[in-house]
């Protein structure tokens, strides 16, 4: 299986699969000297994990799974700080329940990746979808808690990426507080239209049924220069890292599609200079990128986040057959989400972080 890294100079691997031991990355290029908190890695996995509970309560939206996803480091740190050598770093899986898929070893789940990827494979570790499983976000968040520490050292702390839900379930967000993000189940910037969210959701889950959203992201501290200006174009890269999340199907920056019915002379960002002889722009259509390059605005983008595909309903299927294929229904069993923002928050803020970890060490490349 190729495509299990990213980046280029920042370098991510990941490994494992769904039922299997672990799961786990290897961080190639990161910089000697880096200071790298145990404690912070594994703040971020547990904003991921599976069956978190919120204010003592099962939250409605996550799986019941419960892992305690706890982060071993096997090279790459030592006394706290990176040494220039491969981060190796180990997630366990404790908590499986690989009976729960029996019935799949040769029917394939609708709205998952078993078909295709049985078709370009020809065998798959049905257990959970084995390596196409959302499970495999745990090392990508590991990878970013680490890659967040780089861009902290990089860029003095100016850097900072702060990914909320916006809407989940049909209902938005009337506002946007970040204080109230990790203050509410959803991890929306509005907790009253959490509290609407989660409501919603648990009819949903009663119903047997799931339900998608949007979550947005905002990058501030961001210098302008960042990204190359063919084919690694900043939000190129952003949106690949982002699209490669399982749940994703769509993304926009800025003004997003909405720019498509919008005009020249509203849709460019006016600029100006500020009273600190500063750039400072009237709007930010752009999403704070242009031409593939940073502008120095904030970074903006949007996600579209889909259904979770499994439901506890009767669904039409195929099965696998020694002649081929046949009809068949079948019934999702398990324990999963029922709406995947409140969890795939974190990971889209760490796959940011790797993106950018990687293109502000290319650009010390850039100039003399």
């Amino acid at each position: 299986m190729a495509q299990n890294s990213i980046g280029t100079i920042f370098r991510v691997t990941t490994f494992g699969e769904s039922h299997g031991a672990a799961l786990g990355c290897v961080i190639d290029g990161c910089p000697a000297g880096i200071p790298i908190d145990l404690a912070e890695v594994q703040r971020e996995l547990d904003r991921r994990r599976p069956g978190a509970t919120f204010a003592g309560r099962q939250n409605a939206a996550v799986t019941s799974r419960r892992e305690d996803d706890a982060a071993e480091v096997l090279s790459g740190i030592f006394e706290g700080v990176s040494e220039g050598t491969p981060i190796a770093l180990v997630i366990r899986n404790t908590s499986q329940h690989s009976k729960d898929y029996a019935n799949l070893a040769r029917t394939f789940r609708p709205g998952h990746a078993d078909y295709g990827y049985f078709a370009k494979y020809g065998v798959r570790d049905y257990r959970g979808g084995g390596r196409s499983s959302g499970r495999e976000t745990a090392a990508r968040v590991a990878a970013g808690a680490v890659a967040k520490q780089v861009l902290r050292a990089l860029s003095g702390g100016t850097i900072a990426i702060t990914a909320y839900t916006e809407r989940a379930a049909g209902i938005s967000i009337e506002k946007v507080d970040l204080s109230e993000i990790e203050r509410n189940a959803l991890r929306a910037a509005d907790s009253a239209a959490a509290e609407k969210m989660a409501a919603r959701i648990d009819e949903y889950r009663r119903n047997k049924d799931s339900c998608g959203g949007i979550v947005a992201c905002r990058i501030t501290g961001v210098p302008a220069g960042i990204g190359e200006p063919v084919f690694g174009k900043l939000d190129a890269e952003l949106a690949k890292a982002i699209l490669s999340i399982g749940a994703t199907k769509g993304i926009e920056f800025g003004a997003g599609f909405a720019a498509a019915d919008s005009t020249g002379s509203a849709n460019n960002d006016p600029m100006r200079t500020a009273a600190d002889g500063s750039l400072a722009f009237g709007s930010n259509n752009a999403g704070g990128i242009i031409g593939g390059i940073s502008n120095g605005a904030d970074i903006f983008f949007r996600v579209a986040v889909k259904p979770v595909p499994s439901i506890f309903r009767t669904q039409q299927t195929i099965s696998a057959t020694e002649h081929g294929f046949e009809d068949s229904d079948v019934v999702i069993e398990g324990r999963h989400d029922v709406c995947l923002c409140p969890r795939i928050v974190p990971v889209i803020e760490a796959m940011a972080a790797i993106v950018l970890a990687d293109l502000l060490l290319q650009n010390r490349a850039s100039r003399a």
